[in-house]
């Protein structure tokens, strides 16, 4: 399903430069749960923000379902991104002057969805999450936990194929990282593939691959490595 070929990304600082990735090639079949774990300035987000279309390699080629999004043009990458992928973040990024409801309509307005069909989806989406009781509450209403959970109906209201999770415990403590876990979980079986990148080794050992990424460069890993 992903297919990473070569891939290096290089910033530059001034005069310097930095191999945030060094020629890293991966594949992900479909219906993975992978975990991405490293120390801090590793790669983890950079090798996640590539294949989810939040950036662009310096060199090599990523291939989703056989097509290279390396040089998408925006639009055409804002369109992957919306159709294709859907993202949950450590910090929620959620709108907290809205309900949790219209939090996860929100990709629905920029695809287009009407608003009968937007309010529907946003509905079916919060219940995979069992929040439907909450979709009138606001963010600052809600438990960390909660949010969370809206974070990740937002990711699955536009059916995604694929699902990144950037560290989705790391502000929640351990009962309710534990549940956004089983909820994760869940979702893989359901048939989504899930991309994580964490520093939490308990979460990593939840996936069913582990890769670690140290300087630039990556290995598959078994739990008792990492």
């Amino acid at each position: 399903m992903i297919e990473v070929k070569n891939v290096s990304k290089i910033y530059k600082m001034g005069k310097e430069e930095f191999a945030a990735l060094n020629n890293v090639s991966l594949k992900i079949n479909e219906g993975d749960f992978l975990a991405i774990v490293g120390p801090s300035g590793s790669g983890k987000s950079t090798l996640m923000h590539l294949i989810g279309g939040l950036d662009t390699p310096t060199s090599g080629s990523i291939y989703i379902e056989g097509k290279d999004i390396s040089n998408l043009k925006d639009r055409q990458m804002a369109k992957y991104r919306n159709s294709t992928i859907g993202f949950v973040f450590q910090s929620f990024n959620l709108e907290n002057t809205q309900t949790a409801l219209e939090n996860v309509m929100m990709p629905l307005i920029f695809a287009g969805v009407s608003g009968k069909e937007r309010k529907l989806k946003a509905i079916n989406a919060l219940k995979m999450v069992d929040l439907e009781d909450k979709m009138k509450n606001k963010p600052t209403e809600m438990s960390g936990g909660q949010r969370q959970r809206v974070s990740i109906a937002r990711a699955l209201v536009n059916s995604p194929k694929i699902i990144f999770a950037d560290e989705p415990t790391g502000n929640l403590d351990s009962k309710n990282g534990a549940n956004v876990m089983d909820l994760l979980k869940n979702l893989n079986k359901k048939g989504y593939t899930i991309i994580m990148v964490t520093h939490n080794t308990e979460d990593a050992k939840e996936a069913k691959r582990i890769i670690k990424i140290r300087d630039g460069e990556v290995q598959e890993v078994t739990r008792d490595e990492i």
